[in-house]
């Protein structure tokens, strides 16, 4: 994960906490964030902005922590590690809940998956008590998860209602009709426009509504009065019922279909493996109603999209460079024989990311791309100069032997300047080296194994597969190619049908 020098926590509060309340918990939680000594600044905003690129609920805050520069950090050596120290120093600040991750971040998780969080749970379905209830039980399915952090499950419900049930029965009996109980409703609560005020150029709408003291509670609005066709004045709790209750405090939708979601961050595990754990425990404990299904999504999907696109770049890299193989060589075997330097450098490359920790990421992922270039390279050095030796007249054995010796300090020049160039993004810790440290990683630890095996073993399989082809004769003799000899009578040996076979003499080998 990119390391953006910032970290958000966001703060999220029950639906129905009021505002000074809000303010409060968002004081006691920047106190709480300036505890540490790697924190500069943090600046926070409650509620929705008046812009609609950036919506927000009015119990949620969206912070903002300014960090200083990482050589100045005592508490933590990582962004992940202070992280984790935010959330063990927050768990003691009461009345909301926290979800740590950077702006940017948080951001990009939030187009993908509507969810501000690394990963998304999305459970489907039609009844929102049914939904709210399963959401549950996979957050505690989670919870027993290796390297989940912040879950917060999607709150539906939790939105205090007004709700006027009006019996027909009795506005019935008083010849009053349910538009005129709800033209009363809405002009005491919410306001009706009276008239219009025109100031010049200006027009305002003149909103009558009752004043405060008698339509801030239940008990209240219960005795707002309602005139009958006699002129009586009717206590609306009279006519039907008046009482608070809890509802749904908004509904989400994909697709037109209705979901609840489950968000997580991630610490100390890659995402693609702690999701397979998470997709196995799910299934076998949170049984889902018919009708009811569960799609992940977040970075997770993100990552998904990536690799099955990798899965389709790295077959067709390789499918050309086997081509372009074949189209210099004009051999089969040989080509074959230089593909094989690949398996040479996933060694390396996999045993690099074992040793340092890391995960098999896309940045990952696009060094093995890096890497096959560099291979193939070392591959097509050898082998070019060994065929070129043959054709000079030499025999297989002299060329392998030859060829591997003066193709030394090309093989290692190529392959110490790629890597001398990598060491220090792999060892860089500034800001952006997140992204940068996987694929310096796979590209060094896969030079090294690919370098080494190549200098070993492909010079032993070029001669075993030009052995096995050619019987060990020169190139150039099974070509029709001119090859200087010297005849001798008395040094002519017979073939195997008895006529005399020509002795050729050799040229000089190449000087080391």
């Amino acid at each position: 994960i990119l390391n953006e020098g910032s970290v958000a926590p966001q703060t999220i509060r029950l639906p129905s906490v009021s505002l000074p309340a809000s303010i409060e918990i968002e004081k006691r939680m920047q106190q709480a964030i300036m505890e540490f000594p790697e924190v500069e600044m943090v600046v926070s905003k409650i509620g929705r902005t008046e812009l609609g690129n950036d919506p927000q609920e009015p119990n949620e805050s969206d912070p903002v922590v300014r960090l200083k520069p990482l050589d100045q950090w005592t508490t933590a050596k990582t962004m992940p590690e202070l992280m984790q120290k935010f959330r063990e120093r927050l768990t003691s600040v009461s009345g909301a809940t926290f979800l740590i991750s950077q702006p940017i971040q948080q951001r990009v998780d939030e187009l993908i998956s509507g969810v501000r969080t690394e990963a998304t749970v999305k459970l489907f379905g039609e009844d929102l008590e049914v939904l709210r209830n399963k959401a549950q039980e996979i957050a505690e399915v989670l919870e027993a998860v290796r390297g989940v952090r912040d879950i917060k499950v999607e709150q539906v419900f939790g939105q205090p209602y007004l709700t006027i049930d009006i019996d027909r029965g009795k506005i019935a009996r008083h010849g009053i009709n349910v538009a005129d109980v709800r033209e009363i409703i809405t002009t005491a609560i919410g306001g009706e426009v009276a008239t219009r005020i025109f100031e010049g150029q200006q027009r305002f709408e003149l909103v009558v509504r009752f004043p405060e003291q008698y339509r801030n509670s239940v008990e209240t609005i219960s005795n707002i009065r309602v005139s009958d066709h006699a002129g009586a004045l009717i206590p609306l709790a009279d006519l039907g019922t008046v009482q608070l209750e809890e509802g749904p405090g908004r509904i989400s939708r994909d697709q037109l279909q209705r979901y609840v979601s489950i968000g997580f961050n991630t610490l100390g595990r890659d995402i693609g493996s702690l999701v397979a754990e998470a997709q196995q425990k799910i299934t076998e404990r949170v049984a889902l109603p018919t009708g009811y299904r569960v799609t992940w999504g977040g970075s997770f999907e993100n990552m998904e999209r990536a690799m099955a696109k990798l899965q389709v770049i790295v077959p067709i890299t390789i499918g050309l460079i086997f081509f372009l193989l074949y189209s210099t060589f004009n051999s089969l075997r040989q080509a074959t024989l230089i593909i094989l330097n690949l398996p040479f450098a996933l060694i390396g490359g996999v045993v690099a990311l074992w040793l340092t920790k890391e995960y098999l990421s896309v940045p990952a992922s696009v060094g093995f791309i890096n890497l096959f270039g560099v291979a193939v390279l070392n591959g097509i050095v050898l082998v070019s100069y060994m065929n070129k030796l043959r054709e000079d007249g030499h025999s297989l054995d002299e060329a392998v032997t030859s060829g591997a010796l003066l193709r030394l300090r090309p093989v290692l020049m190529t392959a110490l300047v790629a890597l001398l160039g990598l060491v220090p993004l792999a060892f860089a810790n500034g800001i952006g080296s997140e992204v940068q440290r996987p694929l310096a990683i796979v590209v060094i630890g896969g030079l090294v194994s690919s370098t080494l095996l190549t200098l070993i073993m492909l010079p032993v399989l070029y001669q075993w597969l030009e052995g096995r082809s050619t019987g060990g004769i020169a190139a150039s003799e099974l070509r029709g190619g001119a090859v200087p000899t010297v005849y001798s009578v008395v040094g002519d040996t017979p073939h195997g049908n008895g006529e005399p076979r020509p002795a050729r003499q050799s040229d000089g080998m190449p000087s080391t």
